[in-house]
């Protein structure tokens, strides 16, 4: 099993991975099945199901298959050429699309929102025809979005993805493999991962890949820091990364601030990256965009307010969340619609807390520890947006997340590595109470906090 740092980390846009990002890479990948037929299509219809269509509009998944059946991609979004093209598809019932031509899409019939029990294969599920002159279907495929922004094929669900003959060094697929070649290869996890990464590219593409990422989540974080206003999509949830930040920056000298004030700068930093993801800007999904501002909030922290940090060891921190985040996709999920936000917030505040431990010094045992840690206390979190959004509570949950991750991470430092309960054993549980949780609790916005909110 090899999943590399670029596919836990992905440059792409807010509101959702598996919402948004998702169902505009399946669009992508739709239109690539259609040039490769011996047949031309007149026409594109799609339908969205399960929790794609409950909380579609308001994780703007409507938005993003249009886009993506336009042939935008996440990762050269372009904000204001989108707007242009929304417009332009909405008055003409088509688009224009390379290789394929003009293709009748007529968003306000052919974009349908299926209510009805969801697909068979996964809770996010998404059919993509093509038609005839006539409007009938002469091809199709059906599409997962399985969380992270990966997205399968009805036919590639449940197999394992095809990999390059070239083969890792260290191919572990549990925390005890990853930990046993630890020990006898005398690296850290961080290095073992770089040396995985180094069998698909080389050593300057995997540092400027890794720049790249850490440069995005920072200037995430920067524009949230400066940006007030109202969020979109009715709930006028306002933005309060800007407010509480110019609040600490004025309390700073002034002898009045309690030690805990530091969790403020820690939530802030991620808060800021979940208001950017819920006003649909660029974020780095870590490793969802319902988590992204997790990763970015601690290694932010770090940087900003322990001694001693380096931008230069920020590839460490990420390479070591990306192991920990690969273990955790490989053996259970990190998709809300299927093990609710502890497979989001809780994924990432274990690789946050990983990263963080390990460029604090940490062994690989107090690595593993710090993560397991941090799992184990988000387990069984449900993921009830209100109205759909990624807002309520998702953006202060975030802030938390991060707060979990240091902790844990501090926590395990004081210990050996040794502990009661393994990191596989609690993604486990995880992946267990995902299965057992009732679909109200898993991103389709019907119970929970999603349904407890005020009437005014």
């Amino acid at each position: 099993m090899f999943l590399s740092v670029f596919e836990i980390f992905k440059v792409g846009i807010g509101p959702s991975s598996s919402h948004t990002m998702g169902p505009m890479v399946a669009a992508a990948r739709f239109l690539d099945h259609l040039r490769g037929l011996s047949f031309g299509v007149a026409g594109l219809r799609a339908s969205l199901h399960g929790s794609l269509a409950f909380t579609g509009v308001g994780h703007a998944t409507d938005r993003a298959v249009i886009l993506g059946l336009a042939g935008f991609t996440p990762e050269a979004y372009d904000a204001e050429r989108a707007e242009v093209a929304l417009a332009q598809i909405e008055a003409e019932g088509a688009v224009e699309v390379d290789g394929l031509g003009r293709l009748s899409f007529a968003p306000k019939t052919d974009l349908i929102f299926d209510y009805g029990p969801p697909l068979s294969g996964h809770a996010n599920g998404m059919r993509l025809m093509g038609l005839d002159a006539q409007g009938d279907v002469i091809a199709q495929e059906v599409y997962y979005s399985i969380g992270g922004g990966f997205v399968v094929t009805e036919a590639e669900l449940g197999k394992p993805p095809a990999q390059p003959e070239t083969l890792t060094p260290f191919p572990f697929e549990t925390a005890a493999q990853m930990l046993d070649m630890a020990r006898a290869s005398g690296k850290s996890i961080a290095q073992m991962k770089r040396a995985n990464e180094l069998t698909r590219m080389g050593p300057a593409a995997l540092e400027q890949g890794l720049v790249r990422l850490w440069q995005v989540m920072r200037d995430c974080i920067d524009r949230g820091l400066v940006t007030d206003g109202i969020l979109p999509g009715g709930l006028k949830v306002k933005r309060r990364a800007k407010a509480i930040r110019e609040a600490l920056e004025r309390e700073r000298g002034l002898n009045l601030t309690a030690p805990h004030v530091i969790n403020d700068w820690i939530s802030t930093y991620a808060m800021a990256v979940n208001e950017e993801n819920a006003a649909g800007g660029q974020v780095v999904t870590a490793p969802t965009n319902g988590a992204a501002g997790v990763v970015p909030a601690t290694i932010r922290y770090w940087l900003d307010h322990v001694p001693g940090a380096s931008e230069a060891r920020v590839g460490e921190f990420l390479l070591t969340a990306a192991a920990i985040g690969g273990l955790v996709k490989h053996n259970a999920s990190i998709s809300g619609a299927e093990c609710g936000c502890q497979a989001e917030v809780g994924s990432a505040s274990a690789m946050a807390a990983a990263g963080l431990a390990a460029v604090l010094g940490g062994t690989p045992e107090q690595v593993e520890n710090a993560a397991e840690i941090a799992l184990e206390h988000h387990l069984g979190m449900t993921c009830d947006p209100v109205k759909g959004l990624v807002q309520v509570p998702c953006i202060e949950r975030n802030g938390l997340g991060a707060i979990k991750a240091v902790s844990a991470a501090s926590l395990a430092l004081r210990g050996d590595g040794s502990h009661f309960m393994p990191l596989d054993n609690c993604i486990e549980a995880m992946r267990q109470t995902g299965a057992d949780m009732s679909e109200k609790y898993k991103e389709t916005a019907l119970g929970g906090l999603a349904v407890n909110v005020p009437n005014c």
